[in-house]
């Protein structure tokens, strides 16, 4: 009882303070060093010190700087307006035509970007123009890209896999690959939800622009090869045994840079842009990842991992009940926290409870990911919604609710994940044969 007190009131602190309005970051370190300092004998100025540095310099982490660096270089190109000319030609005849662009545009830039909301915010300046000025219905338009730009946290290469594979002390590459079929299937039931509605709706979808040649298709495609040729660099390389995670997000900076500078958009206001927005970004997440860290510590020391394992075990719940009850879990958390946030301060209390139930580390890390996805497009929280609220002027409950069925193909996406999860496993496996 004495514990379940102590656990209840670090929680309430945790909770107020966050309401309050102060950094996560420092809100995380402030609980921690209360813990510390009250509950265990060591100092905790020392406890700190040494769980700071141990979490900051790892190298394996220096992949996250690179490839958030590598968005922000390619989010100034004119990237997505040679993608819509690209993929245009190709989904004029599918049911739902240019509304497709969303999708398909969201799934080649997430494979480069690795933010959700630098997905959404690159492709959303290039389709909500063009498919509003086209006659789309606007609910379609935000609500797909909505869902769509959730991509850019499972397609590889992805910030918040590289913050959960730190978190969980699992192989970064590994977390990559698994997230690619995962993640084209979650773009297929995009698409094919736009089918559906499309056929049920055909009074509403604009007429073709014209009937295109495959030689005309195939002119039009050449816009997509710097960024297809991006991808293959930087997954490919990864795939290949080539290079880590950190050294393909080298390759991939490199690469990004010379795109930039073919296109004519590189130039010194550009590069510094793109590099302090990096660094600004990476500099909030590196704070979380600290405080985080010496939280795990000082929850360790009062025992709270032990206790909700022990908790959780006693309940008697089966993997498939333990895996409803996490999603529930995130889902909640997800409308008052960031993804970072959630899994920063969550992995170190429910690895051991997930390990213990037997659930694969890497299965796990593509289901977080995808819950993580659903918090995206959830208010009050719901970072894609301020994105697309910033761009449309849009209520955001207005928003939240064109998104809601991209919100129920992502529960969908997570069963079938559950049902078979070789979607998540066989490619990892191919990778350590």
């Amino acid at each position: 009882m004495n514990d379940l007190l102590i656990t209840v009131s670090l929680l309430v602190a945790l909770l107020l303070i966050l309401g309050s309005g102060v950094w996560v970051g420092l809100t995380l370190t402030g609980v921690a060093w209360l813990a510390v300092s009250i509950f265990s004998s060591r100092p905790a100025g020392d406890a700190m010190a040494v769980t700071v540095w141990g979490s900051s310099s790892s190298w394996t982490l220096t992949a996250l700087p690179l490839f958030i660096w590598m968005g922000e270089i390619l989010f100034r190109t004119r990237l997505s307006n040679d993608m819509f000319k690209g993929l245009a030609p190709w989904v004029q005849g599918l049911p739902g035509r240019l509304l497709h662009t969303n999708v398909i545009g969201c799934t080649i830039f997430a494979a480069v970007s690795g933010s959700s909301a630098a997905t959404c915010a690159t492709i959303g300046k290039m389709t909500l123009p063009e498919l509003t000025r086209r006659g789309y219905p606007e609910h379609m338009v935000i609500g797909t890209l909505a869902g769509a730009s959730t991509l850019g946290l499972l397609i590889p290469p992805s910030i918040i896999m590289i913050v959960y594979g730190v978190a969980a002390e699992v192989s970064i590459s590994k977390l990559f690959i698994a997230g690619v079929l995962p993640g084209l299937m979650l773009a297929g039931l995009f698409s094919g939800y736009i089918m559906l509605w499309a056929l049920r709706h055909p009074d509403q979808v604009p007429a073709a622009d014209g009937r295109f040649t495959l030689r005309e298709k195939l002119a039009a495609s050449r816009s997509l090869m710097p960024v297809v040729s991006l991808i293959v660099a930087v997954l490919g390389s990864i795939y290949a045994g080539i290079a880590t995670a950190t050294e393909a997000a080298a390759v991939g900076v490199v690469g990004s840079l010379v795109i930039s500078a073919l296109q004519g958009s590189l130039n010194w206001a550009s590069f510094q842009a793109a590099l302090m927005g990096a660094t600004r970004l990476y500099c909030m997440i590196a704070l979380i990842l600290a405080g985080a860290a010496f939280l795990t510590l000082a929850m360790g020391y009062i025992g709270l991992p032990r206790h909700l394992a022990e908790w959780i075990g006693s309940l008697g719940l089966s993997k498939a009940q333990l895996i409803f009850a996490l999603t529930l879990f995130f889902i909640v958390l997800g409308c008052f926290l960031d993804g970072i946030s959630m899994v920063v301060l969550t992995m170190g209390v429910l690895m051991p409870t997930v390990q213990a139930a037997g659930i694969d580390a890497i299965w796990f890390g593509i289901f977080v990911v995808l819950v993580v996805e659903m918090a995206q497009i959830t208010p009050p929280v719901g970072f894609n919604l301020f994105v697309l609220q910033g761009m449309t002027g849009r209520q955001l409950t207005w928003i939240a609710r064109v998104s809601l069925p991209m919100f129920g193909l992502m529960c969908a996406a997570v069963a079938l994940i559950y049902v078979f999860p070789a979607i998540v496993t066989w490619l990892p496996q191919q990778m350590s044969r």
